[in-house]
Formats: C-alpha cells, structure tokens, sequence
C-alpha cells in the first residue's frame, strides 16, 4: 500500500520517523512472525536491547540489577536481559508477577532459558540494587495496575536507581502518553522496539519516559507499507525537500509576501509575528496598521511596509493584491474593535495561505462553526490549550492530544498546530506529526507570534500548508534550545535564520 501523504512529504522520510500506535505495534510483529520471522527471535533481540541499556545506564563494573517481569511479552524481554546481564557478570535478582507455570509462548521460552532462581515480584527486590529494569507490563495495559505491581512500582519510584524500561514504563499508554490512574512508573531510559510510540512523545509519557532509545529487533521495514501509519515524530527528514530556496533570478515577490494584521494597542505582537516572517524567508512583509498606530509600527519595522488602514473596509481592500501568499490574523488584534470579524472573513476568501492564532481564535468562541464554515482554502489554527477549549469545547477534556487535534482538524477543515512542549500538527485527513524540537524554555509571551510569522514565511515561499506547520514548529523549537535559558520572544527571529539552515543540513 503506498503511503497517501499530504503534499510536501517525503513518503519514505515518513516510513524512517513514523510512530506506531499500539494496534500497528502489534500487526508490525505478526507481519514479521507471518513472514518467517520467529517471535522468540524479535524477543531475544529485544532483551539484548534493554541487557545493553542497562549496562550502559549502570555502574561501571557489574553490580546487582532488580529485573521485574510482568507475565505477558514484556516480561519475556525482562528475562532474556535479566540471562544476557547475568551471563555479563552481574548479581541478578528477578521477580515475576504471577506464576511462571501461567506464561506461555514466547514468554514461557524465555523463562525456561533462565536458569537463575525466580522471586515473587516485591519491593525487596530493589534493596542494594544499582540498578532496575521495568518489565512488568507493556502497551497492552488498559487499567492501572494495582496489587503487588503497584507496590513494586512504587518502590521504583521512590528508589534513586537508574530505571531501564521496557517498551514502556509501566502503566503508560503507548497511544495517549497518560498514566493510568495510581500509575507512577517513571524510567531514565526507555528501550522501545522498530518504531516509536505516540506516548513516547505526548505529555506525560515524554517525561516518564526519560531517554528514548530504539532498537531494530528484525522486524522488516516492508510491514510499514501494510499499516501505512498515519502519525510521526517531527523531523526534517520530513519536508527538507520542500523547504524555500533563494535563486539568482529571485526577486521579493517569487520569496513570498506576508500581510499581518496589526492592532491598535498589543503592537508587540504583531511585530514579533513581522520580524519572524522577514527572518523567516520571506521577500516582502505588509503589516496593516490602525491609522494612529501606523508610526509606532514604522519606527519598531524598518524592513516591513507598513500600510495604514483607517478601517475594515481599507484592511479588506488589501487582498485585492494578488500577491499576497500569506496572511496572519490574530496577533495583538483585540477583541473589542470593530470589523475584526470581517477581517477574518476576508483573509479566509483571499488566494492567501491564512494563519490564525490568538484574538482570531478568541473572537469566535461563541460561533466556532461560523468560523470553520468560512474555512475555505489553505488555513493553519494555532491555538494553546485554552483556546482550543473555546473552539472545541467538547473535544478540550480527551487526554490523547493527537486525537482530539486530528478531530479539531477534520472538523474545522484547517491544519491544527496545537501547541505545547509536545507540540501536535495534524490534517484534516489524519496525518499527523509530534514535535520534540522544543525546551522548556519556549513557554514563554510572545512565542507564539513568532511562530505564526514562520508558518507565513514558509508557506508564502512555495511550501505546502502542513509542511510549512511542520516545519516552522520544529525550527522555532530549535531556535529556542540552541539559545538556552533566559529566552524572551524577541530573541527567536535573530535564532531562526541558522535553524532553517540547519534544518537543510542535519541529519
């Protein structure tokens, strides 16, 4: 099956960083074992994977390690490291959840090949450990876990050893990223297998999770083409190749021109999103400024042209200029002036790529579907969490961010960039990408407008809609790790001009 990608995506880049749901985790696995692979190969080579983890993770010599077995699949991985770690020297003491007379299949091979002695799993497994492993369960939980599990995750938790997990930490949803209820499980490295996971990369499971690793166990790359995922983690692998570039026969309008829309009181806003599209590749930057406010935006944008509009029908007059590529609506607009909703009307029946984000967001919180309605064309929502709840209200309390933003997107008809740390992009269609790019650091005033300015400057210099989303939230999270801490918004469009660079040469 070939993969059906929206426009700018490279289909095989998609297939190296596609994140796998649990279901597509588990049909990857049948298709190896169906195509000749046997299943207690991929699990040997998993529990090698999680063997190597822990002896990098642990001290330098062996010491003794605390493996944790659950009676399903993890927990065969926890015994073929738990053999691979004691066959390297170290003191290995090893609990299992049930019985080991109840494991079966592959599980069951595991554990025969384990000659060591096997323990009730207990919280004195972890006294004078160096470190654990965490194999008790892995994404097929669906409730939390309770009983002698949860008293061992505990315990975990409250150790301060090193915690290798398997696949997943314990109690985590490998969809959601969220913790089953009375789950604590937290890990200093995970040891996933073939693919990734959404909750690897979703909030809180990024957090649990600690360092990510992932290991190729012999499953084919081929079975990809049968599950065709939908979903990846956010690279530039991704959309590299669609990325603008600059010609000798260039000139400022092939580079694309960016109209933003100024306010008349947080003109801030609009000039980060301005300096942010200048920085960010576009020829030419409009900025229509209220009549009085139109020196104020001169004096802070030397390089934009700034264009004063006495009213909304002066604003709506802009779009009669066929060059404009792209527009940004919302920063610092207010919502008390009057006309703003007309504005929004006209951006989104303009030819423009049109960004939304902030007070164009806000304006419609009591007529959402006034505004999806209009949505005609090219659009990118870029709304925080607090303004996703205005316009989606029913959707706002889902804990698995990537489905309620595929569900905004399919019924807004806009691409949905809903931001945070675990930023997602999502199509109408249900393609999606998680970003990781972004520090701590980000959440901060004013970034958003930054990044609205970039989606503009992209998409106004020839990239496709998702792609641009894509990659402007991955190179303003770049920009704002490579300047550390201290970052305030007007820092960002000096930092994006090398994190569009580095975008085009990284690997």
């Amino acid at each position: 099956m070939m993969d059906i990608l929206p426009e700018g995506l490279d289909p095989i880049a998609w297939r190296r960083h596609a994140l796998l749901s649990v279901a597509e985790m588990k049909r990857a696995d049948q298709a190896a074992i169906a195509a000749g692979v046997p299943g207690y190969n991929l699990m040997r080579a998993a529990g090698k994977a999680v063997a190597d983890a822990a002896m990098a993770l642990g001290p330098g010599t062996p010491g003794t390690a605390a493996v944790l077995c659950g009676p399903g699949n993890n927990g065969g991985d926890g015994f073929v490291a738990a053999r691979l770690l004691a066959a390297a020297g170290w003191t290995v003491k090893l609990g299992l959840l049930g019985s080991r007379d109840a494991l079966g299949g592959d599980a069951a091979m595991a554990a025969a090949d384990w000659a060591g002695r096997v323990e009730t799993l207990a919280e004195s497994l972890l006294d004078d450990a160096d470190i654990a492993v965490d194999a008790i369960f892995g994404a097929g939980l669906n409730r939390a876990p309770d009983g002698d599990a949860a008293a061992a995750l505990a315990a975990l938790n409250a150790k301060a050893i090193p915690v290798v997990a398997v696949d997943l930490p314990s109690g985590l949803s490998g969809d959601s990223g969220r913790m089953l209820d009375g789950a604590l499980a937290r890990a200093d490295r995970t040891v996933a297998f073939f693919r990734g996971k959404p909750g690897h990369w979703l909030l809180p499971g990024r957090v649990h999770c600690g360092e990510m690793a992932l290991a190729d166990i012999g499953i084919p790359e081929r079975v990809l083409g049968e599950i065709a995922p939908r979903q990846a983690l956010n690279h530039p692998d991704l959309w590299r190749a669609v990325l603008p570039s600059v010609s000798p026969f260039s000139h400022k309008y092939s580079r694309g021109h960016v109209l933003i829309a100024g306010g008349a009181e947080l003109i801030g806003a609009a000039c980060l999103a301005a300096r942010s599209a200048m920085r960010g590749g576009a020829g030419i930057v409009t900025v229509a400024a209220p009549v009085q406010q139109g020196p104020l935006y001169r004096l802070a944008l030397e390089s934009a042209v700034v264009r004063s509009v006495k009213d909304t029908r002066a604003f709506i007059d802009l779009f009669g200029d066929a060059r404009i590529d792209a527009a940004v609506v919302g920063p610092g607009l207010g919502l008390l002036a009057p006309g703003n909703h007309e504005k929004i009307f006209a951006a989104l029946r303009s030819s423009a790529v049109v960004v939304l984000d902030a007070d164009a967001l806000t304006l419609f919180a009591d007529a959402p579907d006034a505004l999806f309605d209009a949505i005609q064309g090219p659009t990118v929502l870029t709304p925080h969490d607090g303004e996703f709840r205005r316009l989606f209200p029913d959707l706002a309390d889902n804990a698995d961010k990537l489905a309620r933003a595929r569900a905004a997107s399919d019924r807004s008809g806009a691409v949905m960039l809903l931001k945070g740390y675990d930023t997602v992009v999502a199509a109408p269609d249900g393609t999606a990408v998680i970003n990781a790019s972004a520090p701590e650091t980000l959440a901060t005033a004013g970034a958003g407008d930054v990044l609205c300015g970039l989606i503009a400057a992209l998409a106004a210099g020839g990239m496709p809609v998702f792609a641009a989303a894509a990659a402007a939230v991955y190179m303003h999270g770049a920009a704002a790790a490579r300047f550390g801490p201290g970052l305030i918004a007007s820092d960002l469009p000096a930092l994006i001009p090398s994190a569009i660079d580095r975008a085009k040469h990284d690997t």
